[in-house]
């Protein structure tokens, strides 16, 4: 299939907001609301109906992929801070689980994290197969301490046309801070310290 951006056919990219001022009983946010964004692009799978050993159609010009989803994600979120990110895939049900993770590699996240100010802990990760109008939970984790538990959260996205059979959804959320009230101890975004993202 002609390419329509780098190496992949990308037919639609998609944009969502979910901005939250209060938490579940009502009580209003302790500061400034969570905003929590997610792009994502149905791309061709040119494995699709068929097992093959290299991946590398979809592995080789990931890096120009997370080039153009940080540019996005910085463009929908106004410039706002990002605290925390996730990622994910959805893929058609004519391909594998494994042609999704093959889009999600480092080479993806790096220029996300450049492209967002940094990012020092791994990002987490979700996929599975479906078809057009399932919905995917993405996690959500701070971008630089696993262990701030404040920021352990979900995204849950829908798209009502992809993927296709032969289609792959990448997916990327981010958000501005961690849940409303969380009050359940542990470390916090400000006494993050250290290289490995891992206290």
């Amino acid at each position: 299939m002609e390419p329509t951006f780098a190496s992949y056919h990308i037919r639609k990219w998609y944009a969502q907001l979910d901005e939250t001022l209060a938490n579940e009983t009502g009580k209003p946010a302790d500061g400034a609301p969570v905003k929590k964004f997610v792009v994502a692009c149905a791309v061709h799978n040119p494995y699709a109906g068929r097992f093959s050993e290299d991946l590398s159609e979809l592995i080789d010009g990931s890096d120009k992929l997370g080039e153009e989803f940080g540019r996005r994600l910085v463009a929908f979120t106004g410039g706002e801070a990002i605290q925390s990110y996730g990622k994910g895939c959805l893929v058609g049900v004519d391909g594998e689980y494994e042609h999704g993770n093959a889009l999600l590699t480092t080479a993806f996240a790096n220029p996300i994290r450049e492209a967002i100010g940094g990012g020092k802990a791994w990002v987490p990760s979700t996929g599975k197969r479906g078809g057009p109008g399932s919905t995917i939970d993405i996690p959500l984790a701070h971008k630089d301490a696993l262990y701030v538990r404040s920021h352990y959260d979900t995204i849950t996205a829908t798209f009502a046309d992809a993927p296709e059979p032969d289609e792959i959804l990448v997916i990327m959320a981010a958000a501005t801070r961690g849940r409303l009230h969380a009050r359940l101890g542990g470390l916090k975004p400000e006494d993050v310290k250290g290289e490995d993202g891992l206290y």
